[in-house]
Order: C-alpha cells, then sequence, then structure tokens
C-alpha cells in the first residue's frame, strides 16, 4: 500500500542546494573558514566529560544564559533550536496553521513560504520594488487583505542582499496585526539590527544563527530573541529535549570566542567590497549587500549558461533562476580572498 501525503503537499518540491565537488564553493553562504583551533580543542575537552547515558538539560539553561547575555536580553527572551529553520518552523505551528497566515515579500528567503506551507499556513505574498526594497504601501496592502499573524522580513534579505532600513522595519511592526519576524541569518554583516526593537510590548522577534559568523553550519545551531511571553509558547510546542548535550556545549563555548568572530566579520565585509566593486567593472547588473553573498545578473549571456561555466572550472555558485523575479541572477558566497579571487578569473573567462 502506498499512502499519498497530505493534499497541500502533494506537488511541493524540497528545498535543494546543490553540493558537487568543486574546488571552490561559494552557494551556500558558509563562513569560508573553520572555527578557531582553540574552539575545537576546548569542545574535545568538553566532550570528554558527557554523561552521555543521560539527557541533555531540556530547558538548555547554560546556552540560553549565554546567549541572553550575548545580547543583553533575559534567558527567557531566548529560543534556540537545530537551526533557524527549526526556530521558524516552531514558530509557525505556534502561531500559523489552518485558517491563519503568514505574508513574505518576493523574492525572499525562500523557506520562510516552505516551512509556512509545510505547517499548513496559508501564505500572502507580497511584491518588493523593482530594485527589491520594500514599498510600505506594498506592505499596507497585504496586511490590510489578509491580517496575517506572522509577518517575515528577512534583513539583510536573501538572496538580494540589502538590509531593511531601520525606519521601515519599525513601521510594518507598527502596523502589523500580529509577529514581525526580522530573520537576520546575515545580521552581523549589516549596518544595524532589529533586536533594539525586541520588548515586551509587541511580538517583534529576530532570529540568528551560528551557521555563519560563527562558522558553526555543521552544528545546525539557530535562535530567536524576542518577548518573553512568546518564548514561553515556543517552548510548549517544541518537542522534549530537541537540542542535544553536544550542540549545547559548542554554541555555549563559541560566544566566548565573539572577539575572533567579529574580527572575521570585518574581513568579510572588506572582500564584499572588493568582490562588488570587481563585479561592477564586469558586464553584470550587481546589487548592493550587506550581507556575505553579493547577488548578480550577466548581461550579455543567459545567467544559467555562466553558472555552467563556471562549474566547468571547479566554482560553484548560487543559481537563482528558481526565486520570483530573479531569472537570470546568481549569488556568490563571499569566501577567502583565494577564493574570491579564483571566482573573479573564472567568471572573467565565463563572460568572455
Amino acid at each position: 500500500m502506498t499512502l499519498a501525503p497530505r493534499d497541500d503537499l502533494a506537488l511541493m518540491a524540497g528545498y535543494h542546494s546543490p553540493q558537487v565537488d568543486v574546488a571552490v564553493r561559494l552557494n551556500t553562504n558558509e563562513a569560508p573558514e573553520a572555527p578557531p583551533a582553540e574552539f575545537t580543542r576546548q569542545l574535545a575537552e568538553a566532550l570528554a566529560t558527557i554523561e552521555w547515558h543521560r539527557y541533555p538539560d531540556r530547558g538548555y539553561r547554560t546556552l540560553r544564559e549565554a546567549i541572553g547575555k550575548h545580547h543583553g536580553v533575559a534567558p527567557e527572551q531566548v529560543f534556540a533550536a537545530n537551526g533557524s529553520n527549526e526556530v521558524l518552523q516552531t514558530l509557525l505551528l505556534t502561531y500559523g496553521g489552518a485558517g491563519r497566515h503568514a505574508a513574505v515579500f518576493e523574492p525572499t528567503y525562500a523557506l520562510h513560504n516552505h516551512i509556512a506551507r509545510i505547517t499548513g499556513t496559508g501564505v500572502a505574498v507580497g511584491e518588493r520594488s523593482d530594485d527589491f526594497t520594500l514599498e510600505l504601501g506594498e506592505v499596507r496592502r497585504v496586511l490590510a487583505a489578509h491580517e496575517p499573524e506572522i509577518t517575515f522580513l528577512c534583513s539583510p534579505n536573501n538572496p538580494t542582499g540589502m538590509a531593511e532600513p531601520e525606519e521601515t522595519v519599525g513601521a510594518v511592526a507598527d502596523m502589523a496585526p500580529g509577529i514581525v519576524v526580522v530573520d537576520e541569518a546575515y545580521g552581523q554583516f549589516a549596518p544595524w539590527s532589529a533586536l533594539g526593537l525586541v520588548d515586551e510590548r509587541w511580538g517583534v522577534v529576530v532570529t540568528r544563527t551560528f551557521s555563519k559568523t560563527w562558522s558553526m553550519a555543521g552544528a545546525r545551531l539557530g535562535y530567536l530573541v524576542g518577548p518573553a511571553w512568546l518564548v514561553a509558547e515556543l517552548d510548549k510546542v517544541v518537542l522534549p529535549y530537541h537540542l542535544d548535550v553536544v550542540k549545547q556545549l559548542a554554541g555555549t563555548l563559541a560566544l566566548s570566542f565573539t572577539d575572533e568572530m567579529r574580527a572575521r566579520v570585518a574581513a568579510l565585509v572588506e572582500e564584499r567590497g572588493r568582490v562588488s566593486a570587481a563585479l561592477a567593472g564586469r558586464p553584470v547588473d550587481v546589487w548592493r549587500s550587506d550581507a556575505n553573498f553579493v547577488l548578480f545578473r550577466p548581461r550579455e549571456q543567459d545567467g544559467a549558461a555562466v553558472w555552467r561555466a563556471l562549474l566547468d572550472r571547479s566554482v560553484l555558485v548560487r543559481n537563482c533562476a528558481g526565486w520570483p523575479r530573479l531569472d537570470g541572477c546568481l549569488r556568490v558566497t563571499i569566501g577567502t580572498p583565494a577564493e574570491n579571487d579564483a571566482f573573479l578569473a573564472a567568471l572573467a573567462e565565463a563572460l568572455s
């Protein structure tokens, strides 16, 4: 017997990012370097103390306190899960569902729409302007038409790269009828953060990840900072013991290497400027980025053909043609200086 999935999931495609064997992989916005060697050494020592036959701390209090201290908030305002995507899923399981809506503004992070649909939440889709900025009139239209329980903002926006202005996020928070989720997966690279808007009066939450600046994509650890009353509701929904002891140890330890991570962010921002300037001198359209990646579109050649030409030269970037309104667009992660040089050299050949 073959059992069909739910009718609303039957035609859905999964979220995929190609992983192929190349010399330079710049398609998934990972940190280009491993964590500091001292982090690895201290984590290995800590692993030797684990009582493997015991369940982990269900409330992950030590990790919560460390994240709270890092951001200057109470531990009760912190919720962590297996990557920021599970954080988003828990939000949608708690506040979405049948008869409820989540608002997104395309083009934006595909999993906001994808996870909403998986949880049975209706998706209200708005459009960004031609330059991919968010126009408040369009936001007002979508919110008035659907009264969404959750409104997603991605800042910096993936895959376009631009951070939302502070006044825009504040205005959306003022007009939204429900929760406003500011996805800051790339927030450390941006000129400002919405963390300052989080308080107990309204439902603004900020999601973050350890995957990028903390060089811990392999650990799958993300979190949000939000009102304590909202975090308490998420704790009721998430599965028991969802964060294993290794993840809790690694996340807590990583936060003691803040200076090293900030230095890496500064170096990547400098490289972002160099790559963006180089792209501006090529026959491509390039968008300003506040993240650790840059979106561009070849003017004289098909984007898919350029993607393939780069792959033939062992450089993998992201083909964004599947995103709404991004036909022909490619997204390159900022890597090490050597990786960026290899990408620019390969691109020059691909475009010639």
